[in-house]
């Protein structure tokens, strides 16, 4: 963000609580400001890196400094907005935005897959991979698919997505938006400023879905396509066993078998492929190119992917299940399994999971939920304290073998990272390393995911 404003002739003053971060910024010579002695009434506006609290838990101090000083407070993303929107209609870019509390980082992926493949100049970013204002120069030929958190959605008021997907809602995050009402309301603004020849994805599979769905609908403005991967519809996209129906036009027409998509398995991914598949639809992209994408799609990593097999034991690392239902996703996908968990507990622990702990063949239990989730495994589960990743791979690899049968060894957190991990990429490289380990790794294609 920095960057880009000074690209831009902007004055900037930089401050970061951590003395790694001030150093970082010193040293590509950005000026650094203490902002508690700093005169606010020479600032302009406050951007807030996302993971700095807004309003919940309780607002971080500069955001108190700034609503002092009458200083406006936004994100990179809004600042991306109002670029967009000042630029002449001919070279504005088209911009595909998704949110969801499930699923972004993939549909983001599997989205920007798809318009590269259609011959379009893509570029991803956002919540993954590179920051949106650290993409290439915008152009009227150009397309932005940006994946944004609720974070970033809070920070944002004049975003024109021309295509916004919502995948799916449940309970996360409730402690920085003041519970479900607020984290809802930070989702729905993807949809604030959308009008007339957009379009709007809505997954309708649960129920806060199905509501957005209905109340817009009403406003009858944009073109709404509502997705599901569990029922067929009279209109919309829609998944059953693997295959995906386009139900936009006068009759239902089977588009993709996505049991053929190798980088695409179980009902978590056919609503990904739904959403994807109409998001390409309502930027022009054919329903032909939009089917040869989903399949050639190469897997998104950190998600339910495979990083080696040593022997028998096959290790997949889906680190970027940050949550319960992230982990079922992951966990719904294999009859038996060894499961490494753990890390900074979310709202809810793994309480929703118990259906499925008759597949667990033991947990292996990291970071501070450690004991926690103990505690709800107890008597439904074997359970070793492992501490660390190093420590629960060596485990389940140990335990596994011995069984002397093909086995799965599943990184599936349900926790946020930050107990021992800067993200969930830096937890998800550190199982890889412990696998690499091992020894006798017989190789295994890595999905590199889409960069822009």
């Amino acid at each position: 963000a920095a960057r880009a404003l000074v690209a831009g002739g902007a004055q900037v003053a930089l401050w970061d609580e951590r003395p790694e971060g001030r150093a970082a910024a010193e040293a590509e010579g950005l000026p650094v400001v203490d902002l508690n002695d700093a005169d606010w009434s020479q600032f302009a506006a406050l951007m807030l890196s996302p993971g700095v609290p807004l309003t919940h838990p309780t607002p971080h101090w500069t955001v108190d400094k700034a609503k002092a000083h009458g200083v406006e407070v936004l994100g990179d993303i809004e600042l991306f907005a109002r670029t967009v929107n000042a630029a002449p209609e001919h070279k504005r870019p088209k911009v595909i935005a998704i949110t969801g509390t499930n699923g972004k980082s993939t549909t983001t992926a599997l989205i920007g897959h798809i318009c590269a493949r259609a011959g379009r100049d893509t570029r991803i970013g956002g919540n993954i991979g590179r920051g949106v204002l650290d993409l290439d120069d915008m152009h009227g030929g150009a397309v932005y698919v940006l994946e944004l958190s609720s974070y970033q959605l809070d920070l944002t008021s004049s975003l024109h997505p021309d295509v916004a997907v919502m995948l799916n809602i449940s309970p996360d995050h409730l402690e920085r938006h003041g519970g479900m009402e607020g984290y809802v309301a930070a989702k729905r603004r993807i949809l604030l400023n959308q009008g007339k020849g957009d379009t709007a994805v809505i997954g309708v599979d649960d129920p806060w879905g199905q509501r957005i769905c209905t109340e817009i609908t009403a406003a009858n403005r944009r073109t709404i396509v509502p997705i599901s991967a569990s029922k067929a519809m009279g209109r919309g996209v829609y998944a059953l066993q693997g295959l995906l129906y386009d139900a936009t036009a006068e009759r239902a027409t089977e588009v993709a078998d996505l049991l053929r998509a190798r980088s695409l398995p179980g009902r978590h991914n056919w609503q990904n492929a739904a959403a994807a598949y109409a998001a390409v639809r309502g930027l022009g992209i054919s329903a032909e190119e939009a089917a040869e994408g989903l399949m050639s799609f190469p897997g998104l990593a950190h998600r339910m992917e495979t990083v080696g097999q040593v022997g028998r034991v096959r290790f997949v690392n889906d680190s970027k299940a940050t949550n319960a239902d992230a982990a079922r996703q992951a966990m719904s996908s294999y009859p038996k399994f060894y499961w490494i968990a753990g890390g900074q507990p979310k709202a809810g622990g793994i309480d929703s999971l118990t259906d499925l702990f008759p597949r667990i063949e033991k947990a292996y239990l990291i970071g501070e939920a450690s004991e926690a989730f103990a505690g709800v495994l107890e008597g439904k589960a074997a359970v070793d304290l492992s501490g660390d990743i190093a420590t629960a791979t060596a485990r389940a690899y140990a335990d596994a073998t011995a069984k002397g049968q093909d086995a799965v060894v599943l990184l599936s957190p349900a926790c946020a990272s930050f107990d021992q991990f800067a993200d969930f990429e830096a937890r998800g490289e550190a199982f890889r390393d412990a696998v690499q380990g091992l020894g006798q790794l017989q190789p295994q294609p890595q999905p590199k995911g889409v960069r822009a």
